[in-house]
């Protein structure tokens, strides 16, 4: 449709569609809520690769720059048609006015089902297209003829469900390396660890660099996330112990086999010393950029001290990285652990680091504060409950008890919020005083 004789297959000049999309793109790119970006305009774009998936559709890669901040690198799937019928009409980007794509209708292909049937087609098969490689496990057979539906769940990522069987993620803000939400499922899977949906299906590019770009995972249709039912929890007055030490167990049956999956780290005698640091670094950049951190400084900083003099703490491994209430779901008596893509504004070589399972327990206790903020007024009963029963249910499985770090515990709790206070500042600013109160009262115990 579009490629010269002088390209391979499937592949198109990246120059000639820079010249096409660049404007277009520029505007419609910050309007995505997946857009990481957010409050800084498009200064530069640039195609890093191109590929023609089917006819009418374009797999891109795109580069973004942004002034004073690093570039970033976007997967897009563009649609192209003469005329748009008026149910894609939503999903209209814009028409190119030079360049391949002049005149044409560019639009978003995900909200196409045509096209989103064509995409689960390719990780049916597997096999290449151009610089795109589609692989799938072949223990598992994929349907064909499954009605797509745009998954309406996510944020900084897009999914596709496959007649209720499956679902597809597909990364937005693509780095260098395998996502760990298609190492661990599968380093998991081999180890029979079930509370973690396996890989089945998956795709990725080998230019500009290898990446990892979509994975595809049975799809839970009755179970419901953690954040969903906290939330009926609390409007209904019930009490969510029970439901917390379940999740606990869960997460510690989780923690031990990605112990045993990828191994622990050696014990760094300075552990304790250069987590405080880093923890110390990340808050002073926060603070830069939120007024309201420059109060709490002071004790916060002492508070890392303390860690730095407590040893080393606990042995290194890989853990979730992002543990929230919206990243497990809860399917009859059952809770699963999803999205282990870790914290999308962090490196992805970060991501994949060994950690102290310390911090994932953090991330779980602040998110069923975040909750109770979500039910105003703040029911404090219900959260001590909450937290309490998590980490009773967590030692029950365990070999330790998270309360028995209570020192490390605090400081990867103020860490985390510290986190939580520049996201809000940056894309949710009505929600910034959840994790400043949290600030304000993690100071005040230290």
């Amino acid at each position: 449709m579009l490629k010269t004789a002088s390209q391979s297959p499937g592949v198109l000049s990246r120059p000639q569609l820079s010249a096409s999309l660049a404007g277009l793109l520029r505007e419609w790119l910050p309007k995505q809520r997946w857009y990481a970006g957010k409050g800084r305009p498009v200064t530069e774009l640039a195609v890093l690769s191109a590929t023609e998936l089917y006819p009418g559709c374009l797999h891109l890669l795109v580069r973004t720059g942004h002034t004073g901040q690093s570039d970033d690198c976007y997967q897009l799937l563009l649609g192209v048609r003469e005329q748009l019928p008026p149910r894609l009409r939503h999903a209209f980007i814009g028409r190119p006015d030079t360049g391949p794509l002049t005149g044409l209708s560019v639009y978003d292909a995900l909200l196409d089902p045509w096209s989103a049937t064509l995409l689960l087609e390719r990780l049916r098969v597997p096999g290449v297209a151009g610089p795109l490689r589609f692989e799938r496990d072949a223990r598992t057979v994929v349907p064909g003829g499954l009605t797509p539906r745009l998954f309406d769940g996510e944020q900084s990522n897009t999914s596709l469900v496959y007649g209720d069987a499956f679902i597809l993620k597909l990364f937005r803000r693509v780095q260098h390396g395998v996502n760990p939400d298609l190492e661990v499922p599968r380093a998991l899977a081999r180890g029979g660890c079930d509370r973690v949906p396996a890989a089945v299906a998956w795709f990725g590019t080998t230019e500009p660099r290898p990446m990892t770009l979509g994975v595809l995972q049975p799809f839970l249709r009755d179970a419901t996330d953690g954040w969903t039912l906290a939330l009926r929890s609390l409007a209904e007055g019930d009490d969510f112990s029970a439901e917390s030490y379940e999740l606990g167990r869960a997460t510690a049956e989780v923690h031990g086999a990605l112990a045993r999956a990828f191994g622990t780290g050696p014990v760094d005698p300075r552990g304790g010393e250069l987590l405080a640091a880093a923890m110390t670094e990340r808050l002073e950049n926060a603070a830069r950029q939120v007024a309201g951190l420059a109060p709490h400084m002071a004790r916060l900083k002492a508070a890392y001290r303390t860690v730095a003099a407590g040893g080393p703490g606990r042995p290194a491994q890989r853990i979730h990285g992002d543990l929230h209430l919206g990243q497990v779901l809860r399917a009859g008596q059952r809770w699963f652990v999803i999205d282990f893509e870790g914290e999308p504004a962090r490196p992805l070589s970060e991501r994949r680091h060994a950690q102290s399972p310390v911090r994932d327990v953090a991330g779980m206790l602040r998110s069923f504060d975040y909750a109770a903020h979500a039910r105003p007024p703040r029911q404090a009963g219900w959260v001590r409950r909450c937290r309490d029963a998590y980490c009773a249910g967590y030692a029950a499985q365990a070999p330790w008890d998270p309360r028995a770090e209570a020192g490390l515990l605090r400081a990867y709790e103020t860490d985390r919020a510290v986190y939580e206070a520049l996201y809000e500042a940056r894309h949710r600013p009505d929600w910034l005083p959840v994790p400043m109160a949290a600030i304000a009262r993690l100071a005040e115990e230290s």
